[in-house]
């Protein structure tokens, strides 16, 4: 009987972590290195101050489907990753935060990975 409450006990107290992790999928990392070729070009672009090859490069990512932390406007900025063989944009994106954060996404900002420098 205590075994089982102290069971229930530990999985109300995890419960709210895995919820937290769930709303802010960001949290999962990826290094540098395991960013595909175009990701590293655009992130030295961006190091670089550019010049970017989409004139939407630079602009406000408004984050809408609030997979990011909550910022104040204007705290994110978006910039194209080329996909090989796409004929627009493509979904990959690089987001840069202004306290010097980037976030990756390959699929049209349904979920994102921390670049870990």
């Amino acid at each position: 009987m205590m075994r089982a409450l102290l069971l229930l006990l530990s999985l109300l107290v995890a419960a709210p972590v895995a919820a937290r992790e769930d709303r802010h999928p960001s949290q999962a990392a990826i290094g540098i290195a395991g960013l595909p070729k175009e990701a590293r070009d655009t992130l030295a672009l961006i190091r670089r101050g550019g010049p970017f090859p989409h004139r939407n490069d630079g602009g406000v990512f408004q984050n809408r489907e609030r997979r990011l932390p909550q910022q104040p406007s204007g705290y994110y900025r978006e910039y194209t990753v080329p996909t090989p063989g796409a004929r627009d944009r493509g979904a990959r994106r690089l987001i840069a935060s202004s306290s010097g954060e980037i976030y990756y996404t390959d699929d049209h900002y349904r979920s994102f990975k921390r670049v870990r420098e």
